[in-house]
């Protein structure tokens, strides 16, 4: 496994985070092809034995079971100052008001069965709460232990510079990490997200870096259980598909060239383009061999360009109009 500092903090995180969306109590509301704990287990084992060390989870995944199963399961199997766990804020009531962030992070920990997380993520930006007031609140749950570091996901440019500027203006702790929406089949912060975040030194740790498995395989959609309900991912890419499947077709290209999986060249291209920690949300304890496996490929200059190359600008996906 291969290491990386998480942005301006000292934090050390593996090149490849553990997406545990896809663990919790399985609901028609939320997602029905998530694992049972049990389950779960096996893929976090998986992932600790290949060195993987970061794990990320939200409050609101599975109505706070993700996080449940997530904290007992590390609790049996590892030390707590081995392993980096994220969570987030804002799909709640109140959003990122000072009273939701103050009452999520104590019922995050309590679901965690921690005294602290080590990111706390604010999962979208708040147009109805005063960033004054969110910067703030946040601050003081770094100061009190609570949080070792902040990060952001999924918004718009200029809102996260907003943040950022307000954050140094007042002397409150700056964000180190972006988990955004980016794979080679939505590249749309590439305009402006990504370039802030390498400006600041702030991480890349983007989900979705295989558009919900369709950057793994040759078929668009497989029989799978998720791939037939998983109707957020549905939303966001099915109604591309026509000109993004040529993409998929390209990757599946460079697999055989590499003698590779796709998720490989998938990957590989996220990591030829400076992401620090791509989040995998596997159902299968193989699927973390494979991401693992990306680390030892390195694409040349034109197998990244031939990648791109068919892309055609999307409309936005992940960030929220105010």
């Amino acid at each position: 496994m291969q290491y990386t500092k998480l942005g301006n903090s000292d934090i050390e995180i593996s090149k490849i985070c553990v997406g545990c969306m896809s663990y919790g109590e399985a609901s028609k509301d939320f997602h029905e092809w998530t694992l049972n704990e049990e389950e779960s287990e096996v893929l976090v084992k998986r992932a600790l034995e290949l060195g993987i060390n970061f794990f990320d989870t939200a409050n609101s995944y599975s109505h706070g079971t993700s996080e449940e199963y997530l904290g007992r399961i590390l609790k049996k199997n590892v030390a707590r100052d081995k392993v980096v766990v994220a969570t987030k804020v804002y799909f709640n009531e109140g959003h990122l008001s000072k009273e939701a962030i103050e009452r999520e992070i104590d019922g995050s920990l309590k679901r965690l069965g921690m005294d602290y997380v080590d990111l706390y993520i604010i999962h979208r930006f708040d147009s109805g709460t005063p960033i004054e007031e969110t910067l703030e609140a946040l601050d003081k749950l770094v100061k009190a232990g609570k949080v070792r570091a902040l990060g952001a996901s999924a918004m718009y440019g200029y809102q996260f510079m907003n943040l950022q500027y307000a954050a140094e203006k007042n002397g409150w702790t700056k964000f180190v990490s972006m988990q955004n929406h980016y794979s080679l089949l939505y590249r749309e912060d590439e305009r402006e997200m990504i370039p802030i975040c390498k400006q600041q030194n702030v991480a890349l740790t983007p989900y979705s870096p295989l558009a919900a498995g369709r950057l793994s395989r040759p078929e668009w959609k497989t029989d799978s259980k998720r791939s037939q309900t998983d109707r957020m991912a549905a939303g966001k890419y099915d109604k591309t598909k026509e000109q993004d499947y040529d993409i998929v077709l390209r990757v599946n290209e460079l697999a055989k060239k590499y003698e590779a999986s796709m998720t490989q060249i998938a990957l590989a291209w996220q990591f030829a383009k400076g992401i620090s920690s791509p989040i995998i949300g596997a159902t299968k304890a193989e699927y973390f061999d494979d991401a693992v496996g990306a680390l030892d490929i390195k694409l040349t200059k034109e197998d990244v360009a031939y990648l791109e190359e068919p892309y055609v600008p999307h409309r936005i996906a992940g960030a929220l109009s105010s």
